[in-house]
């Protein structure tokens, strides 16, 4: 995954890294938290993908042939990609504001944001990662990257499915509403 000795999906990743970090500390107390298991069931798998995608090589060369060219193009395609969906991640993280959370919550005085991002799909944050994923899997060009891919999809996906549950409770028809006018991670389809 690197060009030229300069590795920009990783770069791209630390500085999003570092932005999350920061942004982190200023939102709403927490009212409710899901467990520490739950956190667990897409922590730990978000973990295992970005290692399948980031570690030097894997045990016995498993997964590391490639399902896309060695190429320049591959690689700035991806880089691309990666580029685009953790500045909309970082889009949405700004609308969602003080709501905001890295785990699954409900905060004092939680609000359903509908703007910015949210006005296409419910889970920007989960669109941009998606993204981003898929552009770092691109730019490794190797079967592992699918396989992180389709880990981080099932994690979210868990994760979105959990959040959806406390936020019908939380705004119950309003809710339902945005959930029936607008898609949860792709816009007009999923």
């Amino acid at each position: 995954m690197t060009i030229g000795g300069a590795n920009l999906v990783g770069a791209l990743w630390t500085v999003w890294a570092a932005y999350w970090f920061v942004a982190a500390r200023s939102v709403k107390q927490t009212r409710r938290l899901e467990s520490p298991l739950s956190r667990a069931a897409h922590i730990v798998p978000l973990f295992v993908a970005a290692w399948l995608l980031w570690t030097p090589a894997l045990p016995d060369h498993v997964l590391e042939g490639r399902f896309l060219p060695d190429a320049p193009a591959t690689y700035w395609t991806g880089v691309v990609l990666v580029a685009a969906g953790l500045l909309f991640a970082i889009r949405a993280r700004n609308v969602l504001g003080r709501n905001w959370s890295g785990l699954v919550t409900v905060k004092q005085d939680h609000e359903l944001i509908r703007s910015g991002p949210y006005r296409f799909v419910r889970h920007p944050i989960y669109t941009g990662l998606l993204v981003a994923f898929a552009g770092s899997a691109i730019a490794r060009g190797e079967w592992r990257g699918l396989v992180a891919l389709a880990i981080v999809f099932a994690a979210l996906w868990r994760k979105l499915k959990l959040e959806e549950q406390w936020m019908i409770e939380t705004f119950g028809d309003a809710y339902l509403r945005y959930r029936a006018e607008v898609r949860a991670l792709i816009p007009f389809v999923l």
